[in-house]
């Protein structure tokens, strides 16, 4: 039932009798399937994706590198329950190279993100040091192409 998933993850809006047409067994069997993947807590949600650029949301994204003191016999978990828990924070993810955490968040401006790193991130206990970097153009996202065919003007020719 792994194609399942792949079929779900590329459109979470197939009804379960697409679903069962597309991987030939019953609905009953994949709405069963679905049940015990969400129990076994495999699949998590149900999201879209969304080109906010598009809307007039007017948000600024941040993706922001964390170095971390892990704790004596709990690792990264505790620091990494802290951060997860403000609302602010999309993702958070353990990484391994020259940061430990890595921090998707949204924020209405860039001083709104700069005073979360600064005010929120930056005092806890555990954190050594941050680095912030803005995010001006989303190219792909979760494997979807965010580009239109608009013609680039630096690449008009006279």
């Amino acid at each position: 039932m792994e194609r399942m998933l792949k079929l779900l993850e590329q459109n979470a809006r197939l009804s379960v009798e697409e679903l069962a047409a597309m991987l030939g067994v019953t609905a009953e069997e994949v709405a069963l399937q679905m049940d015990k993947y969400r129990r076994d807590g495999v699949i998590r949600g149900f999201n879209t994706l969304i080109d906010w650029d598009k809307t007039d949301d007017g948000r600024v994204q941040a993706v922001i590198e964390l170095r971390v003191r892990p704790k004596k016999d709990r690792g990264f978990d505790d620091v990494a329950a802290a951060v997860a828990a403000f609302e602010e924070v999309e993702s958070l993810l353990l990484m391994s190279g020259g940061y430990d955490l890595q921090v998707v968040m949204r924020g209405k401006s860039f001083q709104d993100i700069a005073l979360f790193v600064a005010k929120r991130l930056s005092p806890l206990d555990d954190v050594l040091g941050t680095a912030t970097h803005f995010v001006l153009r989303t190219y792909k996202k979760d494997g979807q192409l965010f580009q239109d065919d608009e013609p680039d003007e630096r690449e008009t020719v006279f």
